[in-house]
């Protein structure tokens, strides 16, 4: 093994390489995501110090200069302990991964979707310019949070742009955790005025928070703010009074 090949290893060259496979890439809030992490040694020994798991989204931040737009990491977490590939082996990983409860959505129809989901593997190698993976996440509402989104929906509402900004939410008994939270903004114009909903979905447990923005254009009444907390199991009636409480007649 020469040093020539250490040192071309440490910037990339002929160094190790890692790939992720997903079992289940699309799951929702919550879920667990299952997979194997396959790692392929390059032309020389190299030790691996730890594999890190990122869940990472992209929040938008604005701050006096504008608007810009920065990776966050939701969860981490390491899945192997300190081991050696060798020159032109192969190791498989298996793993589970719990999907934080504040996982942006990302399967939504708003005509401008800027919420995206992707998990990134890591080889921890010292010296080294370690190997990374980038997999897509396609991250479903759960099947409540579905119900209100179509629910307002057919109320008249069109989903007109959903991302992810950086900061937290507070609502009567619920308060965001990750230092993220995701918007999906809803529009509604008529004759004389038009209507903008922002939501914003918090899971805790087996219950979902909403804390939804109200914007009445043209109207007597400026923004105003609601919030409901609706469990995951709730009935179609509980559903129809919450959308109600934040979409009055």
């Amino acid at each position: 093994m020469s040093v020539f090949q250490k040192l071309k290893a440490s910037i990339g060259i002929g160094a190790a390489k890692v790939d992720t496979v997903l079992q289940n890439p699309e799951q929702v809030q919550g879920g667990v995501i299952e997979g194997a992490i396959h790692i392929i040694g390059g032309d020389v020994d190299q030790q691996v110090d730890a594999i890190s798991l990122k869940l990472c989204t992209e929040i938008k931040v604005e701050t006096d200069e504008g608007v810009s737009y920065e990776r966050f990491v939701l969860s981490e977490m390491h899945v192997q302990d300190p081991f050696v590939i060798g020159a032109g082996d192969s190791q498989e990983v298996p793993f589970e991964m719990e999907l934080h409860e504040e996982t942006p959505v990302t399967v939504l129809n708003a005509r401008k979707n800027k919420s995206f989901v992707w998990l990134e593997t890591s080889l921890d190698i010292d010296f080294a310019l370690g190997p990374k993976d980038r997999d897509p996440l396609q991250i479903r509402p759960l099947p409540v949070v579905e119900k209100v989104l179509s629910m307002i929906e057919e109320s008249g509402f069109k989903m007109v742009k959903a991302d992810v900004e950086k900061g937290h939410l507070r609502g009567r008994n619920f308060a965001s955790q990750s230092g993220c939270y995701q918007e999906i903004e809803f529009k509604s114009s008529g004759l004389l005025t038009s209507k903008e909903v922002e939501l914003s979905f918090i899971v805790e447990g087996e219950q979902v928070h909403c804390l939804a923005e109200i914007d009445r254009r043209f109207g007597l009444r400026g923004d105003e703010y609601h919030s409901f907390s609706l469990a995951h199991d709730a009935s179609d009636n509980e559903v129809v009074a919450a959308v109600q409480s934040i979409l009055p007649l």
